[in-house]
This record gives structure tokens, sequence and C-alpha cells, in this order.
């Protein structure tokens, strides 16, 4: 497993950023008045980083190291804005396992379209064994 990398990809949307207001509160202008935005070092809308932080959640609870994963700690860094519209990718890549528990410790990053960098880090992870429900 050491080594062992995975990915997945999303545009993102003004419904990530609707949807994410929703459950959260977070009105910041910078996500919705395209002026303001636009005139911003941002140069446009941007979404929440809870948005391109989420992509980094399903990488860990889908693929790898997969379903019944959470997480313990993330350390990230957001280093450059994701702009509504822009398409992200989220990979992980497996540093660490430990011997004694199912505890892995992850280097993460998420990038934009062109490569750069927006979020960079790590992440610990636990996963628990799933048991198929009695029914």
């Amino acid at each position: 497993m050491l080594g062992h990398r995975a990915e997945r990809s999303r545009t993102t949307t003004m419904r990530d950023v609707e949807m994410f207001t929703e459950m959260t509160g977070d009105k910041n202008p910078i996500h919705y008045d395209v002026e303001l935005a636009t005139n911003s070092p941002f140069g446009g809308l941007i979404v929440q980083g809870g948005v391109t932080t989420g992509l980094m959640n399903a990488v860990v609870a889908e693929d790898l190291p997969g379903p019944g994963t959470v997480f313990l700690e993330t350390n990230w860094r957001f280093v450059k804005a994701v702009r509504v519209g822009e398409t992200i990718t989220a990979s992980v890549k497996v540093e660490d396992v430990r011997d004694d528990k199912p505890i892995c410790k992850l280097e993460t990053i998420v990038r934009n379209a062109s490569g750069e960098p927006c979020i960079v880090g790590t992440a610990t992870t636990y996963t628990m064994p799933l048991s198929p429900a009695i029914g």
C-alpha cells in the first residue's frame, strides 16, 4: 500500500457554492458578488475552501484507503483559490501505514486544470472494517 495513489476530478459550479452555503451559512460575497470578485485579487467568483477539500473526502472515503475511512487529522495549506467553473483534481499518496492499527498518513494535493497546486498538505486516516447490513 505504500506509494499507492488515487485521484478524483470535478468541475466546480455555482450550485456547489450554493449547496455549501445552505449547509454552513457561508455567504461571503467573494463567492456571490461577481463585480466584487472580479475586482478582487482572485479575478472572479471562487468556491469555498470546503468545496475544494470536499473532493479530498471523496477520494479518501471511496478510493484510497477506501470505504470505512475517516480523517483523524488534516494539515492543509490553501495556496491558490479555486474559481467557479474550474476543474480540480484531488489526489492522495500513501506515505506511511502503521503496523498495529489501520492508520495511514497520506500526502494530499488538489490541483487545478493547469496543474497548479491549490491545496497541499497531509492527512492521517483510520479505516474501520465495514460489515454488510443484516437484512
